[in-house]
């Protein structure tokens, strides 16, 4: 790293520092959080001083930097000091121009948040809720006298009915008729979940109710109500009841009346008391939110302008280094040295005159030199075109004249999985494997050479299938292109075009079974109803064999009916297949929840489930893969139907890596049936491909199109081993269908416990597996 690029990112640094304290600033007096920023404005202030101070250190070295240079005499030093003297200016102008604005247009803002009419209105809204207050409790407080006064007329002790009656007139929320001590005599109302006797009144609204008559007051609005929820305020009021009798013994008895003030009111009441107060807070502390914008205005023209005095010197440096350059060469051309010379990688006319004088002096260098660099650029060309064939994704092979394997890539040996490297200079149809491939290859060749098809001019195209001597991989559709290099050399780029063939036929396919449903099904059930009315009007006229045969037929149509709704039904799951819901899953649970619909077939020994312990739990959908294993174990077990020691075996194993960790977690189902035929597992996964006579081929293109969603790798194959741990006539032979999920959840999942209907619990065996009994 040169100096000058320490210097760049030094003072990057120091200036994104300074302007990230800054915001700061502004967001302490923006966001909810002021009060924190606003609790911390000292150190905050002191450290954007101290980046400030930092910069302008900066800028003093910078400073004196440069008038060394002026000093010493060298090359473009007053070049620079004029470039970066231009560039400050054009910062600094600018930036002051913009402060002067701020600074008035924040002054000015300031000021305007306290106006006079705002503050008026807060002082309107906080008189307007006192005024409706005060006459609501000198509303009730009148109206609970009146009530004293008709009470006392009665002459009689009010019970709770009454009062509850006086409590429903006055639409209070509770009435008591208390004695002189303030004891509640009898009482009527109260809130839900509390006691029915009042609150007793303090000794001074006793005597203040003696003295007046009449005594209320408002409660519960001068505490703060708990977050969310609702003050309590309400209006108590409490007056004498008149004593008519004659004797002097009688005991005074007051009337107490509470009303609840409403929520709205109360809540209005809370928010203007509270504005209002805050409005106060704030217009004490004006001076301060003045200071506090300015100061950070202020700091911020610093920063700016001592970031762009110190970018101007930079600049300037950068600008000057060409001429620098220059001068060095052509004092080095003077003495008579020829070789290269530096240049400057910047793209303006000083870099390119720098490279002008490079490359004069480069053509008068020897002609030693000259082929030296020519070979290392033929040499360099080469490497790059190989770093390019080596990263293509496609196939290149190039043949010599001879038919030999001259260059193989990477994509070549990945596409076919075969260790073509090792075969260079040997032909195509010795390697093993590719003898017919071969032959087709050349007989293309051939024949575009002696008669090549409209458009194939320069080279030609054609797709092969790519037939595997390995059972357990697939069979490859490759789009082959081919042409003559000079020399009479071959060259051949292939792709595998596999998942797009396959991808081209389900979208076809779905669209058939789309349109097939729809037009199908509509019908089936007028058909079904007809059928079946027909038989309700004509079976009790028609006798014998003539009613036999409307029953038989009938039941025929209605049957087939039901077939062609399920084959409709199938064909509509396949077309429109619902997004998968993805989310960890233990697969064992899943295996045993599909298992317990087969309990009849366990119970029979013809099922058997072996599920490891310990597995991972996998990403997936459980209702999309509790259909493929249901269409595995459903097809397997057809498979095995005819067959007296038909069996079926389901395992669940761990893929490991060669550290031993868990990569991929596998679901297999294994019979000992007839197996796939060979025209079959080529096109298995395609739908209506099946061996069933009764089949509708949907089942394994359904289980690949889920596969896909997941993530998962699915093969199909037949079996020709022995597989540890299952049952020995599922061993024989048979159809073997796996998945492997490599999409697996962070968390392990737990042990899994799967119970099979009519079984006991799995349980452990010596060799690691999980089996029911």
């Amino acid at each position: 790293m040169s100096k000058s690029v320490r210097w760049a990112w030094l003072v990057s640094l120091v200036a994104f520092v300074g302007v990230a304290l800054v915001l700061s600033f502004v967001l302490a007096l923006t966001t909810d959080s002021r009060i924190f920023y606003e609790r911390n404005f000292v150190w905050l202030f002191w450290v954007n001083v101290t980046v400030a101070a930092m910069l302008a250190l900066v800028v003093l070295l910078a400073a004196l930097r440069l008038v060394v240079r002026l000093r010493r005499g060298k090359f473009g030093s007053r070049l620079l000091f004029k470039l970066a003297g231009i560039f400050a200016l054009v910062g600094v102008v600018p930036g002051v121009l913009i402060y002067t604005v701020s600074y008035q247009f924040v002054s000015r803002s300031i000021e305007a948040w306290f106006d006079a009419k705002v503050e008026g209105a807060l002082d309107a809204g906080l008189n307007l809720g006192r005024s409706t207050l005060d006459a609501l409790v000198v509303d009730l407080g009148n109206r609970t006298r009146a009530a004293a006064d008709r009470m006392a007329e009665t002459r009689l002790q009010p019970d709770t009915l009454q009062l509850e009656r006086l409590r429903e007139q006055l639409g209070a929320e509770q009435v008591a008729l208390l004695n002189g001590s303030g004891q509640s005599l009898v009482a009527a109302g109260g809130t839900a979940g509390a006691s029915i006797a009042p609150e007793r009144p303090t000794a001074q609204q006793i005597r203040q109710a003696r003295l007046l008559r009449a005594a209320s007051q408002l409660e519960g609005l001068d505490d703060e109500p708990t977050p969310g929820a609702a003050p309590r305020a309400r209006v108590r009021a409490l007056a004498l009841v008149p004593n008519n009798d004659i004797t002097l013994a009688g005991e005074d008895r007051f009337l107490l009346v509470v009303q609840a003030v409403p929520t709205s009111l109360a809540t209005n009441a809370l928010a203007v008391q509270s504005a209002y107060r805050e409005y106060q807070q704030r217009a004490l502390s004006r001076d301060g939110l003045r200071k506090m914008y300015i100061g950070t205005l202020t700091l911020a023209l610093i920063l700016a302008v001592f970031g762009a005095v110190l970018l101007a010197g930079l600049l300037g440096t950068q600008l000057a280094r060409p001429l620098l350059l220059l001068a060095e060469g052509v004092k080095q051309v003077a003495q008579g040295d020829l070789t290269a010379k530096p240049v400057s990688s910047a793209s303006d006319e000083l870099g390119g005159l720098t490279r002008s004088f490079a490359d004069m002096t480069e053509q008068l260098g020897q002609a030693r030199e000259q082929v030296q660099r020519g070979v290392a650029q033929l040499e360099s060309a080469r490497t790059h075109l190989q770093t390019i064939l080596d990263s293509l994704t496609a196939g290149v092979v190039v043949f010599d004249r001879e038919r030999r394997i001259e260059s193989v890539n990477p994509g070549a040996t990945r596409i076919m999985k075969l260790p073509l490297s090792a075969h260079v200079g040997q032909r195509l149809e010795q390697v093993p494997g590719l003898e017919a491939f071969a032959m087709s290859v050349w007989q293309r060749f051939e024949l575009h050479r002696s008669s090549p098809e409209a458009g194939e001019r320069d080279h030609w195209q054609d797709s092969f299938d790519l037939v595997p001597t390995v059972p357990e991989r697939d069979t490859l559709t490759l789009l082959v292109r081919g042409a003559v290099l000079p020399n009479d050399a071959r060259l051949m780029v292939f792709d595998d075009i596999t998942d797009v063939v396959s991808a081209q036929r389900s979208a076809a396919w779905a669209e058939v079974a789309r349109r097939l449903a729809h037009e199908i099904k509509n019908p089936l059930t007028p058909i079904q109803l007809s059928a079946e009315r027909l038989q309700h009007k004509l079976e009790s006229k028609l006798e014998g064999t003539d009613q036999a045969m409307l029953v038989r037929s009938v039941g025929t149509i209605v049957a087939q009916v039901q077939a062609m709704k399920q084959l409709v039904n199938e064909f509509r799951d396949y077309a429109r297949l619902p997004a998968a819901k993805l989310g960890p899953l233990n697969i064992n649970e899943l295996v045993g929840e599909v298992l317990a619909l087969y309990g009849a077939q366990a119970e029979q020994g013809r099922l058997t489930a072996h599920c490891a312990s310990g597995l991972p739990a996998i990403i997936g959908d459980a209702s999309q893969l509790r259909q493929v294993v249901h269409n595995l174990v459903q097809n397997a077990l057809d498979a095995v139907d005819e067959a007296a020691d038909g069996h079926v075996d389901v395992v669940t194993e761990a893929v490991r890596n060669d550290n031993g960790d868990v990569r991929a977690v596998r679901l297999k189902v294994l019979d000992n049936g007839p197996g796939f035929a060979d025209k079959v597992l080529k096109r298995a996964f395609e739908p209506y491909v099946t061996t069933k006579s009764k089949g509708t081929g949907l089942g394994l293109a359904v289980v690949k199109k889920i596969a896909d969603e997941h993530g998962a790798r699915v093969r199909i194959g037949n079996r020709t081993d022995a597989v540890a741990g299952l049952s020995e006539l599922a061993q024989s032979a048979g159809a073997q269908v796996s998945l492997s999920f490599s999409n697996l959840a962070a968390v392990p999942a737990a042990a899994a416990t799967v119970v099979v209907a009519g079984s006991p619990p799995w349980r452990t065996e010596d060799h690691g597996h999980n089996t029911c009994c």
